[in-house]
């Protein structure tokens, strides 16, 4: 089965800022694709390349089969697009607004109020149909622009932080649709709540400074063994004295005297205690730790680390 999105190459570029560097991955229909990065990764700029909002530099993006520059109308036809900020008119009512939608997305006249009925009904907005968007809550507002985006029955749906400003209920409920989408569509999600990847995403993607830098299964990455340590030394060097320990990939120190190492595949834990009880740094701890999102994550996007 060919993939819903598939990316080649990818690069934009801002002047002489490279905002996506040579990313290349895909996405597959019944999968839901975790996004992650820090702050000026690249996300949303491919996000916005994905949606057709802003051109690549250079590179290939397949949508559905249809290549996004050559055929832009037919590869964004099957294409669902929530952006950080959804595009709401204030002025509009709910109800108003997601008839708007209808139209624009080309949903037969005969369906438009179908269409409307049931995606009110996913969202949880069958209560706010009469009401002025600008009236609605953060919380609201942000269903609505989900609501937008999959009025049309999307085979492709993209999410940019679908739960930002939504309180604890409405994220269970926005992260139980998200789930179901993922059950017939394929699903791109960027989002800062790495334990909403977890929950939800079958696979994940870190990119930094504009590259991919990781890529995984997420059943996968919960079989692999831990090549992690957590210890606590009563006299603790520099970082940059345990980083040059023979076998120690990366240091991530977590408080005074605590410290994770990563250790590369010649080390192991019983090569590592004789080296730091041989330098007399009072070895008190010595901790398998299996690496979690959260400290892989750490790991490939902190520039400071091993300095």
């Amino acid at each position: 089965m060919d993939p819903l999105i598939k990316i080649q190459d990818l690069h934009r570029r801002f002047g002489d800022l490279g905002a996506v560097n040579g990313i290349s991955f895909d996405l597959n229909r019944g999968e839901v694709l975790g996004l992650l990065g820090p702050n000026g990764a690249g996300k949303s700029t491919t996000m916005r390349i994905l949606s057709g909002c802003l051109a690549p530099s250079s590179g290939r993006v397949s949508i559905d089969g249809f290549d996004l520059h050559e055929q832009p109308l037919k590869a964004r036809k099957n294409l669902g697009y929530l952006p950080e900020n959804p595009p709401l008119y204030p002025e509009m009512t709910v109800d108003e607004y997601l008839h708007y939608c209808a139209h624009l997305k080309a949903v037969p006249a005969a369906g438009q109020r179908d269409a409307v009925l049931k995606v009110k009904a996913r969202c949880g907005l069958e209560q706010a149909g009469r009401r002025l968007i600008a009236n609605l809550s953060k919380g609201y507002r942000q269903r609505l622009g989900i609501a937008q985006a999959i009025i049309h029955e999307p085979a492709i749906v993209i999410l940019d932080e679908p739960t930002s400003g939504l309180d604890p209920n409405q994220i269970l409920e926005i992260r139980n649709l998200i789930r179901e989408l993922g059950k017939t569509c394929g699903v791109l999600l960027s989002t800062h709540i790495l334990p909403e990847v977890q929950t939800v995403c079958d696979r994940v993607l870190i990119i930094n400074n504009g590259q991919l830098v990781f890529s995984r299964d997420m059943k996968q990455l919960e079989r692999e063994e831990s090549q992690d340590m957590l210890i606590r030394l009563g006299k603790p060097p520099e970082p940059a004295a345990l980083a040059d320990l023979p076998g120690v990939a990366q240091v991530l120190p977590l408080e005074e005297g605590l410290f994770q190492l990563c250790l590369g595949p010649d080390s192991s834990p019983g090569r590592l205690a004789e080296q730091l009880v041989s330098k007399g740094w009072e070895l008190q701890e010595l901790t398998p730790r299996k690496p979690g999102l959260e400290q892989i994550f750490t790991r490939l996007t902190t520039t400071e680390i091993n300095q």
